[in-house]
């Protein structure tokens, strides 16, 4: 336990957490003390008093995934609503405000103070408040005669959304389509540039350390780290604050370079959930047959909110192959439910014959009986995977996710060897079959045979039109053409994924105990996969680096993309020369906190695979402009295929 409370403290998510803490008290030092849920005076008392919360929708969205209605409650938390809802006035209790600085919310917490609504108003910024809509917001406060109601003003730099503990987002929807658009004007582009600024500064700034800040040089990865750099070096507490020996590395990244994993097929458990279920905000929806036998079968609909840092079963298996998580979940409830039984049947009656059984004596009963509660809490987690896992199970089975699985890892990893008549071949075959996956399933094979090999015009235009929706394609191919015409993807070589398991033995193994776990997994309680344990046979034994997983790991070891990236330090002055840095004697100490930001959307597999180089030594987080599965992106592919 205590391990995991020490990761817990240092995460991105806790610094987040502890920020919304001292808000919701007040912007007061003294808050940081109740960090701790069990310390917190009782709400409603001196220290912790009752308070309303308004918000905008976007710092809804910040507060949902980490703090609960009840969290809120016990923080004095009474009311929180949406800023531009009609709202009652409560004279008596203070008002936090947390929003943007938009000269639309300036207005309306100007009125409300106005009007009176609230005893008095805390404002909180989740970004800078510049300092023309500050003089704006000051002159409408005077004139109305409330100036007194504003108790406070703080700028929170809260401005990303924590899904978990390593994992943000800054919820910039089209952010790749903006980016890439011939139509966007450049006055958008800047805006766009300094708010995704804005944002790796808000977490650069609640992490409270300066990173090294490294990205390849051009585009938007290079305007983003120079603004985010002078953000940094203008802002006066953080450049006051003592560095520690090891200082934190920030890898921005371009989506262009990668298109692949956004829409390859992926294998593990929570990335298929993102895929393949409603997703949003760890806030899983499904449907399921209610009652199979029945003449007319009714669908029930079913909502998971699903804590991916304190549900113990997928903290655990979320980054594994989907087969080994079905089978941990038949295991792990099947001991869940003996244990249960086991407890119940010896205290139903046999109070003698308990003691024996479970431990000889009263003491160990009573222990056991109060563990009781525990067990079945963990029991009800368990079932609610059992129906999530059959909920995806069901998709990959009817859409035969593996085959896409298996064929888009083949080419991504270069299997195919340049032979290009066999890859077409094989991506022809699977696309004719009507049976195997929907549209887009097709859809994201044809751009990853697209990106992964080095197939002419006319050999895509020849698989384009096997596919049964030309019109539909014929957009996302049209942009892929262009990007390629104009030299803006990496060659079909550079883009390949890096095998990690590669030999034969190796893939033997995998294959062994994907056969062996399949016979068990049939046999758990569960069942899951008692009709399709063919289906997934191909989800287990292959392991390969993506691109940002790659370059990560050679930043962090100083070779490879070490000698060509840019290199920024905020607390020097100008561009660091690289090649002087690696000529001296003295080793760059290795970076113990990685982020990895990648501009133009992110994703679960990118951001799955990526922890593989996380480690005791190396906490690794990943962000994005957005967090988004296949069938998002590929829309914004196709939007910029029809500009």
């Amino acid at each position: 336990m205590q391990h995991s409370q020490q990761e817990d403290v240092a995460s991105l998510k806790s610094f987040q957490l502890q920020a919304v803490h001292r808000m919701l008290a007040f912007n007061e030092e003294a808050a940081m003390t109740y960090d701790n849920e069990y310390k917190l005076p009782p709400a409603g008392s001196s220290h912790n008093q009752w308070k309303i919360l308004i918000y905008d929708a976007a710092c809804r969205s910040i507060i949902s995934p980490i703090m609960s209605v009840q969290q809120l409650r016990r923080r004095g938390v009474t009311l929180h609503l949406l800023i531009n809802s009609e709202r009652e006035a409560i004279p008596d209790v203070p008002a936090i405000y947390f929003c943007f600085p938009t000269k639309e919310n300036l207005a309306r917490i100007a009125q409300d103070c106005a009007s009176g609504l609230y005893q008095r108003a805390h404002l909180n910024f989740c970004t800078k408040l510049d300092r023309s809509p500050m003089e704006d917001f000051a002159k409408l406060v005077v004139q109305t005669g409330s100036f007194d109601r504003i108790a406070s003003v703080h700028d929170q730099y809260l401005d990303y959304v924590c899904l978990e503990e390593s994992l943000f987002s800054l919820h910039k929807n089209n952010s790749y389509q903006i980016i890439n658009s011939s139509k966007t004007t450049e006055a958008l582009m800047e805006s766009t540039m300094t708010n995704i600024a804005y944002g790796l500064f808000s977490v650069v700034a609640t992490a409270g350390q300066i990173p090294v800040i490294r990205c390849p040089r051009g585009g938007a990865p290079e305007m983003i780290a120079r603004k985010v750099s002078k953000m940094i070096a203008e802002h006066p507490t953080l450049m006051r604050k003592k560095a520690s020996l090891s200082r934190p590395l920030l890898v921005i990244l371009d989506r262009n370079a990668d298109l692949i994993t956004p829409v390859q097929h992926c294998s593990t458990y929570q990335a298929l959930i993102d895929d393949l279920l409603k997703h949003n905000a760890n806030r899983v929806e499904f449907q399921v047959v209610q009652d199979p036998d029945a003449a007319r079968p009714k669908m029930v609909n079913k909502k998971f909110d699903l804590d991916p840092d304190k549900d113990l079963f997928y903290k655990a298996h979320k980054f594994q192959p989907f087969p080994e998580a079905i089978e941990s979940n038949g295991s792990e409830l099947q001991e869940v439910t003996v244990r249960e039984q086991e407890i119940r049947s010896k205290t139903s009656g046999n109070t003698r014959g308990a003691s024996t059984a479970i431990g000889g004596g009263a003491n160990d009963l009573a222990l056991a009986v109060d563990s009781l509660p525990a067990m079945l809490d963990r029991k009800k987690q368990l079932e609610v995977h059992t129906s999530i896992l059959q909920a995806v199970m069901n998709q990959v089975a009817a859409r035969d996710v593996p085959q896409f699985y298996e064929l888009e890892s083949a080419l991504a990893t270069g299997q195919y060897k340049n032979d290009l008549p066999k890859a077409k071949k094989d991506v022809l075959a699977l696309l004719a079959e009507d049976s195997k996956g929907d549209l887009e399933d097709k859809l994201r094979l044809l751009v990853v045979f697209a990106l992964t090999t080095s197939a002419k015009a006319n050999d895509l235009d020849e698989v384009t039109e096997a596919f049964q929706e030309a019109k539909v394609a014929a957009p996302v191919m049209k942009y892929l053409k262009q990007l390629r015409s104009m030299h803006m993807l990496p060659s079909a070589n550079d883009m390949l994924q890096e095998m990690s398991i590669s030999n034969d033995a190796k893939v033997a193994s995998s294959t062994a105990m994907l056969s062996s776990l399949m016979a068990k997994a049939t046999t758990q309680a569960t069942g899951l996969l008692a009709k399709a344990t063919d289906k997934v046979s191909g989800m287990l034994g292959k392991i390969h680096k993506h691109h940002a997983t790659v370059v990560v790991e050679n930043l962090c070891d100083s070779k490879g993309e070490d000698e060509t990236y840019l290199y920024l330090d905020p607390k020097v002055k100008g561009d660091v020369d690289v090649a002087k840095l690696r000529s001296t004697a003295l080793a760059r100490s290795p970076a113990r906190e990685v982020i990895c930001f990648v501009v133009g959307g992110g994703s679960y597999g990118e951001y799955q695979n990526l922890h593989m180089l996380a480690s005791d030594k190396r906490r690794i987080s990943y962000g994005s402009t957005e967090v988004l599965n296949a069938a998002s992106f590929l829309k914004q592919l196709e939007a910029l295929g029809q500009d």
